[in-house]
């Protein structure tokens, strides 16, 4: 990813065509098509350099620099040796110099390039050359592959300062990816996010392609790193198309390589090893060294996956004595993690034991290495039996997870952060409880939900989150009998696993816990139901198939081990886990007496943890709201043909005004602006209700949004943002988005569904009625009004929502099956 960048001058005069025809060259590397600018400057090299030796030179160097951005390293020191003509131009030198170092170090050849880069800071130090900018680039990347990160560092912040005093944008660009390469090292991911980010608003203000197609590329490794690899994906597959186009055969091998990691976590193992090949013989192509390694050990990384160790351990070797030629100490600690993992496939424990032990406890191994060898290490020890060494371990794992985590700053970093550490939680509760240690399991279980949530509520704090000196702190004790009694509620806390699910029933009298089927197991039920109620069947009907047999059979595996204990005059309260946010579970087919809905029996809710549960029945809405206020937005102006007018949401705001006579806000048609809501001091109002449309985003659920009327002339001006709304606190007893997928398109490990209601109870509502899926406009408003209309007669938001919901099932018309009042679903906040 580090590039060393060089900006030629145009303002020097010459004779003949010179001058046009280096300015087409150097646009056309500019926009990044570097195989036609090298071909180009080639052309321009041959033409003048003995007829006009000045401005040959300046496209010898042109001509190099393309080569230095392909990757192409070793004939860019042959294109730099022909010294038949003089090299004069004190400038020129020092950007001849700057290319050798730069090559000279990707080559691993280290004591020529410190010959070099000493004759250029030389130069630079006896003249006022305006391209030694490009000395202090060449300066960090050979500092940084001799493992001085800090110093690097130092000479890239010169480099940017350089750039931004000389209005260079190309090199203040390239001075700052390498900047978040540094970070990226480091594993300061956020932190590298922004740099990557600035890199890719410089390049593209000034329309260098391939320099912002790298900062894209970066962004979405540092995506990946942050645990939202189908971000990566999306961002790696747009950017190997552009790559191609431009003919950076050394940016396409980064992407691929990149593009094979996200695959692998999609589970998408044949096109994820058919990336790390190519980018192998793409980088072996154009002596890219440290791309071959990165895809090698990924490739092993994959066959471990595979369970095909003896693959895994070709590959490994390869990159390890590549790695140790290049004396890269983290790369060769990756590979011995990597054989740790092969060598416990193998059941050679002793050998496993060694090299995990050696990358756990390197002061060189990286944070994300760490708790890797110490998750694998608690593996290994329950495979042996030995579960008190196993949960030492993967305690150690999940202290380190969560230090790191406690470092990130961006909130949408800490939500995508936890992916990483599903899989250890999961090993973690399923030892718990194979120990019989289940009420320690609940503990921490739910000690691993909510935590965004949580430290944005001020109710855990950003140091109560941090583990001390990296060491797992066991959560704290959890009082959930005590909890669900003053709840007057039953509380079904769910844990998806992959060798085992459970679930721990709550009452006031006891807690109990069941042992659920598998996430394999259970999943493709979920999803086929999902995809039954958006097709309109009616799983009371015998006659809908399979949709009537995963109604049953989800009740049965999922609510039946604790029907006994539930009683109707209390609610049920859900904590459920990943995809189970997809799923109504009122919808659930009860089979006796008479098949029927579950919600029929019970009040049904869902909320983020127990810990956050117990909250929002502590505390209420702020006193000295004698009439309960409502913001009411809705039937927006539509914007473009991607959002129809709403033909029912006057209807739907006519009928939620009625319950608040002179006592609600409306803002209606053009006057429904994100801005409008943002200055209407929401947090005065105890009720807030949107009428609109509504957007998930399942890569970026931050960037979810209400969709209102435009507010300006702006592109995005009509899209009430998620990020936003988290920003202004309310304190709304209830906020009601009757708009399509409001609670999230996605569940993200710790958070659950993440999007609106997310956002709103982020924000501080005490509840927030989200839907699963596109709304009906034709049922919605009676829904809606109806339960108003309960709120109104002291009915509780979740008995209210219930009752809405009821009045459809009940009313004879098509309406009473579940894909017109599923989709709302009632989140507890606090």
């Amino acid at each position: 990813m580090l590039a060393l960048v060089l900006v030629l001058p145009l303002s020097d005069v010459a004779p003949a065509n010179a001058p046009a025809f280096f300015d087409h060259a150097r646009r056309t590397f500019l926009h990044g098509y570097l195989d036609a600018a090298q071909k180009e400057a080639e052309v321009g090299y041959q033409r003048f350099i003995f007829s006009q030796p000045a401005w040959g030179r300046r496209f010898q160097l042109l001509q190099a620099n393309a080569m230095a951005w392909r990757g192409l390293n070793e004939q860019l020191l042959t294109s730099l040796a022909d010294d038949r003509i003089p090299w004069v131009d004190v400038d020129d030198k020092v950007q001849r110099l700057a290319l050798e170092v730069g090559s000279l170090t990707r080559l691993h050849r280290l004591p020529e390039a410190g010959e070099k880069l000493q004759e250029a800071q030389k130069l630079c130090g006896a003249t006022r050359s305006g391209q030694c900018g490009t000395v202090l680039l060449s300066e960090g990347l050979y500092e940084l592959e001799q493992g001085k990160s800090s110093q690097a560092q130092e000479s890239f912040l010169r480099s940017m300062e350089f750039g931004r005093a000389s209005h260079d944008r190309m090199l203040e660009a390239s001075a700052l990816l390498n900047l978040g390469h540094i970070a990226s090292e480091e594993e300061h991911h956020d932190e590298a996010l922004e740099y990557y980010r600035r890199s890719a608003t410089a390049a593209a203000k000034l329309g260098a392609n391939d320099l912002l197609q790298r900062a894209l590329f970066s962004e979405g490794y540092e995506q990946y790193a942050l645990g939202n690899s189908e971000k990566a994906l999306e961002m790696y597959v747009a950017a190997e198309d552009r790559a191609k186009s431009l003919g950076d055969l050394g940016l396409r091998s980064l992407i691929l390589a990149g593009t094979a990691l996200a695959y692998a976590d999609s589970g998408q193992s044949t096109l994820a090893e058919r990336s790390d090949l190519r980018a192998i013989e793409l980088a072996r192509k154009i002596g890219r060294k440290q791309t071959e390694i990165d895809a090698s050990m990924d490739l092993g990384r994959l066959y471990i996956r595979l369970n095909k160790p003896n693959a895994a351990d070709i590959y490994l070797n390869q990159a390890s004595s590549m790695s140790a030629a290049t004396g890269s100490s983290v790369d060769l600690l990756t590979c011995s993690l990597l054989r740790g993992e092969a060598a416990s496939l193998r059941r050679d424990y002793p050998r496993s034991l060694q090299l995990f032990e050696e990358v756990a406890s390197s002061p060189d191994s990286q944070p994300s290495m760490r708790w890797q060898a110490e998750h694998g290490l608690g593996r290994m020890y329950e495979t042996q039996g030995d579960m008190v060494s196993a949960q030492h371990s993967y305690e150690a794992a999940l202290g380190l997870v969560e230090g790191a985590r406690a470092d990130l700053n961006q909130e949408i970093s800490q939500l995508t952060f936890l992916e990483n550490a599903s899989s250890i939680y999961d090993d973690y509760i399923h030892l718990l409880v194979s120990e019989g240690k289940t009420q320690e399991a609940l503990e921490a279980a739910d000690w691993s939900r909510a935590r965004t949530l949580q430290q944005g509520l001020g109710s855990l704090s950003k140091q109560d989150a941090r583990q001390p000196s990296g060491t797992f702190t066991a959560a704290p004790k959890l009082k959930e009998v005590e909890i669900a009694r003053k709840a007057n509620a039953s509380l079904l806390f769910y844990w998806l696993g992959e060798r085992q699910s459970y679930l721990w029933v709550i009452t006031p009298e006891r807690t109990q816990w069941v042992a659920l089927p598998p996430r394999s197991e259970l999943l493709p039920s979920i999803e086929r139901y999902k995809l039954a109620i958006l097709s309109l069947k009616d799983p009371l009907k015998a006659d809908t198939g399979e949709a009537a047999k995963d109604a049953s059979s989800l009740y049965r595996d999922l609510v039946t081990p604790a029907a006994g204990q539930l009683r109707q005059d209390r609610p049920v309260v859900l904590f459920v886990d990943g995809e189970m946010g997809q799923l109504n579970f009122e919808s659930l087919v009860v089979p006796s007496p008479s098949p029927h809905f579950w919600i029929e029996d019970a009040t049904v809710l869902s909320a983020p943890s127990i810990r956050m549960f117990a909250e929002s029945v502590r505390t209420s809405p702020a006193a000295g709201k004698n009439e309960p206020k409502m913001l009411l937005f809705g039937d927006a102006t539509p914007s473009g043909t991607e959002f129809r007018a709403l033909p029912m949401a006057a209807l739907e705001m006519e009928k939620v005004e009625s319950y608040f006579p002179g006592n609600a806000k409306i803002f209606q048609g053009a006057q429904a602006t994100p801005a409008a809501y943002l200055a209407s001091s929401p947090e005065k109002f105890q009720y807030i209700h949107f009428v609109t449309h509504g957007t998930a985003s399942r890569t970026d659920p931050l960037e979810s949004a209400v969709i209102l009327s435009p507010g300006g002339a702006g592109e995005d001006t009509y899209r009430l943002y998620a990020r936003d709304i988290l920003q202004h606190p309310i304190d709304a007893q209830l906020v009601t988005i009757s708009a399509c997928n409001s609670s999230g398109s996605k569940s993200f490990a710790g958070e659950g569904m993440v999007g609106l209601s997310w956002a709103f109870l982020r924000a501080g509502a005490h509840n927030a009625i989200g839907s699963l899926w596109e709304v009906s406009d034709a049922s919605t408003p009676e829904l809606m009004s109806t339960m108003y209309q309960e709120l109104g007669r002291g009915q509780a938001p979740a008995a209210a929502l219930r009752s809405a919901k009821l009045s459809l099932i009940h009313s004879g018309g098509h309406f009473n099956r579940p894909f017109y009042w599923a989709p709302f679903q009632l989140y507890a906040g606090r």
